[in-house]
């Protein structure tokens, strides 16, 4: 049964103390796991300059703020539906 009724905010996650926090459904990491784990840095963006229609670009814009990121978010996707399950 969930404890709360709404999410916590990160504020309120910071201020439970440690004692309170139930590790019962999560596996102790031990030496195995961290000899096989790998550091996997994540993809930086690069800064370019794109020529796109003014229609699209309003479409990303009107949400509001983080656009680029949608626009981002829209291009890995076409990406990854290129690549296909063979990951090229």
């Amino acid at each position: 049964m969930n404890r709360y009724k709404r999410p916590l905010t990160p504020d309120e996650i910071a201020s439970v103390d440690d004692r309170d926090i139930d590790f019962s459904d999560i596996p102790e990491l031990d030496a195995a796991f961290w000899h096989e784990a790998e550091l996997v840095r994540p993809d930086r963006t690069e800064r370019i300059t794109l020529r796109v229609k003014r229609s699209v670009l309003d479409h990303f814009r009107a949400p509001g703020r983080g656009y680029q990121t949608r626009i981002n978010r829209v291009l890995e996707s076409y990406v990854k539906a290129q690549r296909g399950s063979d990951g090229r």
